[in-house]
């Protein structure tokens, strides 16, 4: 009899997310699972912790193979929250961040909470990875990514990662899923305004808006070149900041 994995699922859409909900899905084929997720949405956040501001954990669900905690924090906050405290005397073997409603490929990988959860796994040891569909809708469909996503997380479960690298893996959305592509993430950069308006005491405030641009649009080593092509782009990347061939 194999033995049973243990596997982390978090995300930064919130623990009662459609994508989430998919992940978990296709996690608990493989054993054991554990969620600890954001009580609310946490998107954008990158690699943010809290130090200033109490926070409360809550049992959502615990059944059989599976348990569900919604945390008050941010995407890194929860998987902190996992390894130091929920999960301090286990080994985990396995940390999927995800499934993301949106987009994190090209340079969105930088603001991504669902990617500073990944590579916060990544920095604790464990094999991470990070699962994102080109679609922001809450209804967002996800049947056609899972049998990516289980095929990846077998892959990884069986073999591993190198050590010090996780993956950040975009699926296109609406359309057949032609394959997956290694590659790199693109160069690019966000078209960002902010939008201003007044609320109904005569105070204004500002919205962020925008729009990823690729700087590199012809370049097929991209991740943003093969996603427009309907392909499933991996990206390794890597928690260490140095420079390569640097002290």
């Amino acid at each position: 009899m194999k033995e049973e994995k243990l596997i982390l699922v978090t995300n930064d859409d919130g623990y009662d997310s459609k994508g989430l909900v998919a992940a978990v899905e296709v996690a608990r084929a493989f054993g054991r699972v554990v969620v600890v997720a954001p009580e609310t949405t946490q998107s954008g956040m990158s690699q943010a912790i809290t130090m200033y501001n109490p926070l409360y954990l809550r049992c959502v669900r615990k059944e059989e193979g599976l348990e569900v905690y919604a945390f008050s924090g941010t995407p890194v906050d929860c998987v902190k929250m996992a390894f130091d405290y929920l999960l301090r005397e286990e080994r985990v073997d396995l940390v999927i961040s995800g499934i993301n409603h949106g987009s994190n490929a090209g340079n969105s990988l930088i603001y991504s909470g669902t990617m500073g959860a990944a590579l916060e796994g990544c920095m604790q040891g464990i094999a991470s990875v990070g699962f994102s569909l080109l679609h922001h809708s809450l209804k967002a469909d996800f049947s056609e990514c899972t049998p990516y996503v289980t095929d990846m997380a077998r892959r990884v479960l069986d073999h591993g990662l190198p050590h010090d690298v996780c993956l950040n893996i975009n699926f296109p959305a609406k359309v057949h899923i032609e394959g997956m592509k290694v590659v790199r993430a693109a160069r690019s950069h966000w078209t960002e305004e902010y939008q201003t308006y007044t609320d109904p005491h005569g105070k204004p405030f500002y919205w962020l808006t925008g729009s990823l641009v690729n700087e590199e649009p012809e370049m097929a080593d991209t991740d943003l070149y093969w996603l427009d092509r309907h392909y499933a782009s991996v990206v390794p990347c890597t928690p260490d900041q140095n420079l390569p061939g640097t002290m």
